[in-house]
């Protein structure tokens, strides 16, 4: 111990000089990332100075659901397929947009109308298929954006296009460039939790998708998993009591400072933040993720399936829970949703596996006053064809990836309520009004967070990187 006193009183005194001599960068980087809440990251890592104007939303929950529903089976009402349905597709309406090589060795392309009917509900009038009863009952609470299209044509870089802003892994998620930008509300749990449904669909979800990329790697998202360690190794080892844990924090501290003291190297301050935030998680994960108080109206709220641990409805209700704790990004996967065949069926599934859970989360929140200041999010990575996959008969068709159109909606914080936004051709095949662009739909939801979107930026091998790269436009028609 008296060497580590000895080395410490050698790099204070060497921080002193550096200071002295104005070149106390470490200093300027420790305090951004130790406090990040306060100096809303630093410019001396490309971040921003605090919020460039008022937020509308504190938070975000971002339902994904991955796979790519089909937007005509779900949102995007399209009645005149039915006089098309068996017909082929024009090459007009097909034009030269690009099919998956599911489709090269197919000869024709027939329209295929949904088999599911579909109704307008409350006063704003939406359109909504007869799979989502519960979410029809708040369509007046959604923003619905069916002019979302993509330049991804398979799922995994169609992933890391929306989470990411590159169709390569190896850049930051959404949720990392929030936690750089924004910090935490809440210094007891992580700034950035990713929550996977588990079971769903055969297409695999990389954890690139929750990436820190070149950030810090305190920025990358956390995954909390159902069962009795919702974290991973974060409990103390058998026989390791807590006061010997803080002991062995305080020494291995003292070293990290140490060690950053003759190196500069911000990752070693990402290791202090996560050590510290890993032995504060021991205290506020179990509370945060226990539900059991929760009452028979709540789970009867988010359907059966919530008392289930790891399900898309628990995973919903835990989501609301870590919303009431000020965790800045939430971010839920559900998988399933690739219906190359057997779509009536396989859609039918996943529908009732998530509706009442989402519309649930939507009711919740709202009785709670945090729909206010919360965003919530629902939509896969592209949309699907208007032409069949494969065989079309009576009763079973298929749909391939489209990038072209698909739909997505918001709710709550900063959007307008009961909107329908954009248009797409009587086959849903092409965007015809108000198109949206992966990186619009990011700098709009960056900018219901107070942040130009332009400004959030870092410094990577020479480069500034943003999550709009150099992209991007804040679609104002839909802000409330």
């Amino acid at each position: 111990m008296d060497e580590i006193k000895r080395q410490l009183q050698f790099a204070e005194s060497r921080r002193g000089f550096l200071k002295k001599a104005s070149l106390g960068f470490g200093s300027i980087a420790l305090s951004s990332m130790l406090a990040p809440s306060s100096a809303f990251g630093s410019t001396l890592f490309g971040g921003i100075n605090g919020p460039n104007f008022p937020a509308k939303a504190k938070r975000v929950i971002y339902l994904f659901q991955s796979g790519a529903p089909s937007q005509i089976e779900t949102f995007d009402y399209k009645p005149s397929l039915a006089k098309w349905h068996g017909k082929e597709i024009p090459p007009s309406v097909k034009g030269t947009q690009r099919n998956s090589g599911m489709v090269t060795d197919q000869s024709t392309f027939p329209l295929v109308k949904s088999i599911f009917d579909f109704k307008q509900y409350g006063q704003s009038g939406i359109w909504v298929s007869e799979l989502f009863p519960y979410t029809a009952e708040v369509v007046d609470e959604l923003c619905l954006i069916n002019s979302m299209y993509t330049e991804a044509i398979n799922h995994e870089p169609a992933v890391m296009f929306l989470q990411t802003g590159s169709q390569l892994s190896g850049r930051p998620s959404i949720g990392s460039w929030l936690s750089y930008g924004l910090g935490s509300d809440n210094q007891n749990l992580p700034n950035f939790v990713v929550l996977v449904s588990k079971g769903g669909g055969a297409q695999p979800l990389s954890s690139a998708a929750w990436g820190n990329g070149f950030l810090a790697s305190h920025h990358q998202g956390v995954q909390f998993r159902s069962g009795k360690d919702p974290v991973l190794y974060l409990n103390n080892p058998h026989g390791v009591h807590d006061h010997d844990r803080r002991r062995a924090l305080d020494y291995i501290k003292a070293l990290n400072d140490q060690q950053y003291s003759l190196w500069n190297d911000p990752e070693i301050q990402s290791k202090i933040n996560q050590y510290e935030m890993a032995y504060k998680m021991q205290s506020s994960v179990p509370e945060a993720v226990d539900t059991k108080e929760e009452p028979d109206h709540i789970y009867n709220l988010y359907g059966e399936d919530a008392r289930i641990p790891g399900t898309y409805a628990a995973n919903c209700l835990q989501a609301r829970r870590l919303a009431e704790r000020d965790v800045k990004f939430i971010q839920l996967y559900h998988m399933g949703w690739d219906q190359h065949g057997n779509l009536p069926g396989g859609i039918k599934r996943q529908a009732k596996d998530t509706d009442q859970a989402t519309a649930g989360l939507l009711k919740d929140l709202k009785q709670r006053g945090l729909l206010e200041d919360t965003l919530v999010v629902w939509g896969g990575e592209f949309g699907r064809t208007s032409f069949s996959q494969g065989r079309l008969t009576a009763e079973n068709y298929g749909r391939d990836h489209h990038p072209g159109c698909f739909t997505m909606w918001m709710a709550g914080a900063g959007v307008k309520k009961g909107m329908v936004y954009g248009k797409t051709d009587e086959f849903s095949y092409n965007v015809v009004e108000n198109p949206v662009h992966v990186h619009d739909f990011q700098a709009t939801l960056l900018h219901l967070l107070g942040i130009d979107h332009e400004r959030l930026t870092f410094k990577h091998q020479g480069r500034r990187y943003r999550l709009t790269d150099v992209h991007g436009h804040v679609v104002k028609d839909i802000l409330s």
